[in-house]
């Protein structure tokens, strides 16, 4: 297990920077962000993502699932002596956030969501007339696509491309290595809702919502700030193959409209 996986105060660090530099640049193209603005994390574990944006004046909310993140994110915030609403919930049944908000993000989320175009049909209530959608994602076929790097086992962590063998090949590997049950399971979880690029874009025009923009990622950016790589984005003519590109794109990032 990588030691941001531990530390979860050095991955709040860490997503921080990245969306800092990355995140907030790409999406400014699309929409300033501005002092007042009403931003959205859906999936914000320990709220990284989201910080830059509250340093700027931003009204940030973020949304999860795992109480124990959304603790996380409070301690955190308070320690930057930062504003952050941060609330433990299915987004879905927060009816009073409806209509709210004039920037959703959904970073590393929708890999990790089984029922897709349900949860694609319903982001668009959330935001403000205008509004847009940050989507970010690993696609399923790309070498850590499984979150293999998650594994107690230093070997089996940094292995490429092993969550692409079959479910009960993959399962004994993970439990001759020593892995518990529940990391097992969140693994295995994540190779049935798997999201190679052309399921996410079929849902995405089948619930009507419009690609503003998309760009594919060789090294991905968070990369960066992980392993000192520089960030390089998928060439033109990979990017065009279907399929084949699932394997070379480390990231996907979509402005949804």
């Amino acid at each position: 297990m990588q030691e941001r996986q531990k530390n979860r105060k050095l991955y709040f660090e860490e997503l921080s920077t990245t969306s800092k530099k990355f995140y907030i640049p790409y999406i400014s193209k699309f929409k300033k962000i501005e002092e007042g603005m009403n931003i959205l994390e859906i999936g914000c574990g320990d709220g990284g993502n989201l910080l830059p944006f509250a340093e700027l004046g931003c009204s940030t909310t973020g949304v999860d699932i795992s109480a124990g993140r959304i603790k996380d994110a409070i301690l955190f915030f308070a320690e930057k002596q930062i504003k952050g609403n941060f609330i433990a919930s299915d987004i879905f049944k927060l009816k009073s956030l409806e209509h709210n908000f004039d920037l959703i993000i959904c970073h590393d989320v929708i890999e990790h969501i089984e029922d897709k175009a349900t949860f694609l049909f319903n982001l668009p209530k959330y935001t403000k007339p205008g509004g847009l959608i940050f989507m970010s994602f690993p696609a399923w076929q790309m070498p850590f696509g499984g979150h293999q790097q998650i594994c107690k086992s230093k070997t089996i962590s940094h292995v490429p491309f092993i969550h692409l063998l079959p479910a009960f090949m993959y399962k004994s590997i993970l439990k001759m290595s020593g892995e518990n049950e529940d990391c097992i399971k969140e693994l295995l979880s994540i190779k049935k809702t798997r999201t190679p690029i052309e399921l996410f874009e079929k849902l995405v025009h089948k619930n009507f919502i419009t690609i503003a923009d998309r760009q594919l990622f060789f090294i991905n950016p968070h990369y960066e700030i992980k392993f000192g790589l520089t960030p390089r984005k998928l060439s033109a003519i990979i990017a065009g193959i279907p399929y084949l590109r699932n394997f070379f794109t480390t990231s996907c990032f979509y402005i949804l409209i």
